[in-house]
């Protein structure tokens, strides 16, 4: 039998193999998808067998469950079986802890390779990186041992429920690239920087697995490897923040972009999205002469990515929700038992207290029943000569004329009020969520003017903005003072179903509140270019939001490509 070693940093002195600082350029990690592995194997297999003179490679022998390595890692789950070589979920039983491991035959192409990176990796001892434990040929087997985090969870898995939240996406660009960044100071790459490699533990830190160990498994490799892991970061941020892979290709569980659309920003693909993190991910993944949002250079290596990550101001978590307490109960000393005796046992049984007669039963309640049956019959006697006296009196006037009756109702003769125009003396937009359409052009919905208008960003969900987008979109006008507003009139530039929109009485300008929090006054929806409103009843109000909630779709134009928008002109108030 080999002699082996347990211990990551004896067998690296041992290796034999070239430094890791000399194969940084050719360093293997996680940056190909699993998808490519598939397709990558035949060639693969032709280029081994000329590496091994015209043999094909050695098959990995026939692991099962329960086979031991090293008389010490038992095999539980495997968890991939890949071009030669296999990984799994194993236990220590010398020190009772689960490992994962990861197998390929001693004569395979890169064995030597997969040995290399794992040592080199165990060499660098950064505990943001998933752990190698033991790095071992053994019994014509090579085998990799590694930590297992049973509290931690894949990004992917985390992408699945939905979006990350701004704090959280902040935390993982800036761990990530600070981790890759000192990686690559050592002279090592990831490459396959997926969202499986990245793994978020019970307390929130982020962790990396597979560090050069799984690109070496796969025989990856890149000219600019600071390069790939860069855009590889950029990837994940990019999906955390829209539940998106930034290429068209569907990818890791999350659906590509739109085809022909090309690189967009992510805040230009979900609202809500945190601006200084959109430009942080499209800096990393600029490339090929592209430019960034705001004409910010692009980050080509981690340790750039995270000095602009560094650079920008912090985003704290959100502030804790804590339950409501219980509703307050009252106690008394004659509710509860302190200072009461205990009842001692006694021969003779209690007597049954007698019960007491019904309350009109008694000489009292006697006396009140007699005296409510007389009020009762005086009543109805005062009641019958009321009635008759109404009857004489009917009969004596019934050949009297009577007099001429006048109507004093004035409603039915009330001609209805003509709708007078309403003049706009100021207009603002309303954004709640701090993520303004066009702020600049509110003015241009009253200017008199048909060819300006203020329009909104495009969507590639819709027509509903709420809940996937936002909640909705609008502006606020200043009617001077307080009037009765009866209805609006709003010009629309796009055609189509869905435009909705609502009008809500506010109190200013700049409403601090929700819309939840403000008087309704009515809600229409259109298809053409004019959208008319008018109320039940008017509402005395100075200012009035104009609250749309659904866009129709339509095509690329001079300012923005194809998506659910929506441009509004010559809005008109009638009170």
């Amino acid at each position: 039998m080999a002699e082996r070693s347990t211990a990551a940093v004896d067998v690296a002195d041992n290796s034999g193999d070239d430094p890791l600082t000399a194969k940084a350029d050719k360093a293997a990690a996680d940056g190909v998808a699993e998808a490519q592995d598939t397709a990558e194997t035949s060639a693969e297999n032709t280029d081994d067998e000329r590496r091994t003179g015209g043999r094909p490679p050695r098959k990995s022998p026939e692991l099962h469950s329960g086979h031991k390595l090293a008389r010490r890692y038992r095999l539980e789950e495997c968890v991939t079986r890949l071009d030669g070589f296999s990984s799994w979920r194993a236990v220590d039983e010398k020190l009772r802890r689960a490992v994962g491991v990861h197998v390929l035959p001693a004569d395979h192409p890169r064995a030597r390779s997969v040995l290399a990176a794992a040592r080199s990796s165990a060499l660098l001892g950064d505990p943001r990186f998933v752990q190698v434990l033991d790095a071992v040929e053994e019994n014509e087997l090579v085998y990799v041992v590694h930590e297992w985090l049973p509290d931690a969870t894949e990004l992917t898995a985390l992408l699945a429920a939905g979006p990350l939240e701004p704090h959280d996406a902040y935390q993982l660009v800036t761990q990530v690239s600070q981790a890759m960044a000192a990686a690559h100071r050592e002279g090592l790459a990831h490459l396959r920087l997926t969202p499986g490699a990245v793994l978020r533990t019970s307390t929130g830190q982020w962790r990396i697995r597979g560090l050069a160990v799984n690109a070496a498994l796969r025989g990856i490799s890149a000219d600019r490897p600071q390069r790939t892991d860069t855009e590889a970061i950029g990837a994940l941020l990019y999906a955390a923040l829209t539940q998106r892979w930034p290429y068209e290709d569907d990818a890791h569980g999350l659906s590509g972009l739109p085809k022909g659309v090309g690189l967009i920003a992510p805040d230009q693909v979900r609202a809500g999205v945190h601006r200084g993190l959109s430009e942080i991910a499209m800096r990393a993944l600029a490339n090929d002469g592209a430019t960034a949002s705001r004409q910010e250079p692009a980050c080509t290596t981690p340790d750039e990515l995270a000095k602009a990550v560094a650079a920008m101001p912090r985003i704290r978590p959100p502030e804790p929700q804590f339950p409501a307490p219980p509703d307050y109960q009252r106690t008394t000393y004659q509710q509860g038992t302190y200072g009461r005796p205990k009842p001692r046992p006694s021969a003779v049984a209690p007597q049954p207290a007698p019960v007491p007669p019904a309350p009109l039963q008694t000489r009292t309640g006697k006396a009140l029943k007699w005296a409510v049956s007389a009020l009762l019959i005086a009543a109805l006697g005062l009641g019958s000569w009321q009635v008759a006296d109404k009857l004489l009196e009917s009969d004596q006037g019934a050949g009297k004329p009577k007099p001429t009756e006048t109507n004093t109702t004035t409603g039915g003769n009330e001609k209805p009020k003509t709708p007078v125009p309403l003049k706009i003396a100021d207009a603002e937009e309303y954004a709640p969520d701090g993520i303004p359409q066009n702020a600049d052009d509110a003015d241009k919905t009253h200017d008199g003017d048909s060819g300006s208008y203020w329009r909104t960003k495009y969507y590639l969900d819709g027509p509903e903005l709420e809940p996937s987008i936002k909640k909705g979109v609008g502006i606020v006008y200043d009617l001077g003072s307080e009037k009765d507003v009866a209805s609006v009139s709003i010009g629309l530039r796009f055609v189509g179903n869905h435009t909705t929109i609502t009008l809500y009485a506010t109190d200013a300008l700049s409403p601090s509140g929700s819309v939840d929090d403000m008087k309704k006054i009515a809600t229409g929806t259109g298809d053409g270019t004019t959208l008319q409103i008018t109320a039940d009843k008017p509402v005395k109000t100075r200012y009035v939001l104009l609250w749309m909630t659904a866009m129709p779709y339509s095509g690329q134009d001079g300012y923005s490509k194809p998506g659910f928008k929506q441009a509004i002109t010559d809005v008109q108030f009638t009170g």
